[in-house]
């Protein structure tokens, strides 16, 4: 895991191998690590030679390879996981979690196998760690109902901090893809609503679309509560601007001219839905009525983009329920349309 980019080389005297030796080269060593310490802090030194543009990433572990990268940000140091573009290219595509988000791992990069999938593309995969129950937006305050200390920040970092950041390894700011699932799918379409420099395309899968909807804040709230005893009227007061602001089906029209790629299964058991116990049985009930809530806001905001006049890719599958595997078939249905928008082939 590093903090900002890799320590600076070793100097080695010209002439010589092995480690540098004598006064010299201690002079430069230490010179050295003091051009290192804003690097290391995420911030360029000023020196001509970072001023002007780079044509490819340094200091970054090589093209395809697999790291774990801390970054700064308002909330404190934020852990995200990367799969750096094959070819060394700079499109991104970033991959928002659920609800039970956990603090050690995004679950695209243990319940999928989503780097594989895009392992031969010439795209790095940005998975955020952390951010339970945050639904990615900036809160109002802390939760006074589970002892947060600090408040969710996560749109400033998704959309500032983070790509600022991941700048400095080459990764472009402005040519983007986003894709979440339930909570992650709402706030997908919201990032790139608000975002529309940074994203050039968004995927929902089993999201909900229509938050604003009769009972979904409610129910909402049993979720949060559910997941980190999180209080959603931390997130955002009832209705007001920075709840609608969440909502896709308020906040549609700024979708318009995005590709996007939405879906949603019907809630019934299919091919992964397997249970073999009486736990089993219960968290196959839950997936499907989770599912089936998430059909019904999906198809709702289907309805609201058509009378927009917005088109998007729709796939509502005849089974499946609320869960990993169902997700990771429709991150590669939208695979091809978000290499397409970013070039990331």
């Amino acid at each position: 895991m590093r903090f900002g980019r890799a320590a600076a080389p070793k100097i080695v005297e010209p002439g010589r191998r092995g480690e540098p030796r004598g006064w010299r080269n201690r002079i430069l060593a230490v010179g050295a690590a003091a051009l290192a310490l804003p690097i290391a802090a995420g911030v360029a030194a000023p020196t001509a030679a970072n001023a002007a543009p780079i044509a490819a990433p340094v200091l970054r572990a090589p093209a395809g390879g697999q790291e774990e990268l801390m970054v700064p940000s308002a909330m404190g140091p934020v852990k995200v996981q990367v799969q750096w573009a094959a070819r060394g290219g700079s499109a991104a595509l970033y991959l928002l979690d659920g609800l039970r988000a956990r603090d050690d791992k995004n679950a695209w990069s243990f319940e999928t196998n989503a780097q594989q999938q895009f392992g031969n593309d010439n795209i790095t995969l940005v998975m955020p760690v952390g951010g339970q129950s945050s639904f990615y937006t900036d809160w109002v305050s802390p939760s006074n109902t589970n002892g947060q200390k600090t408040t969710y920040k996560w749109e400033t970092f998704l959309t500032r901090e983070l790509p600022n950041f991941l700048a400095n390894y080459g990764v472009s700011k402005t040519n983007n893809a986003v894709a979440g699932l339930s909570m992650g799918g709402s706030a997908a379409l919201a990032l790139a609503a608000y975002h529309r420099d940074q994203f050039k395309h968004a995927s929902s899968f089993s999201g909900y679309l229509n938050i604003s909807a009769p009972g979904m804040r409610e129910a909402i709230r049993i979720a949060m509560l559910d997941a980190g005893r999180f209080n959603v009227d931390s997130m955002a007061a009832p209705w007001s601007p920075a709840w609608l602001r969440m909502d896709p089906f308020v906040f549609a029209p700024q979708l318009k001219g995005l590709p996007m790629y939405i879906s949603a299964a019907s809630g019934l058991p299919g091919q992964f839905d397997r249970p073999a116990s009486a736990v089993g049985a219960f968290n196959t009930g839950n997936a499907m009525a989770l599912e089936a809530l998430s059909l019904v806001n999906t198809r709702a905001f289907q309805v609201r983009l058509s009378s927009l006049g917005i088109p998007a890719f729709f796939d509502f599958p005849a089974s499946g329920t609320h869960s990993w595997k169902y997700w990771e078939g429709q991150l590669f249905n939208a695979r091809k349309g978000i290499l397409d928008a970013t070039g990331g082939w």
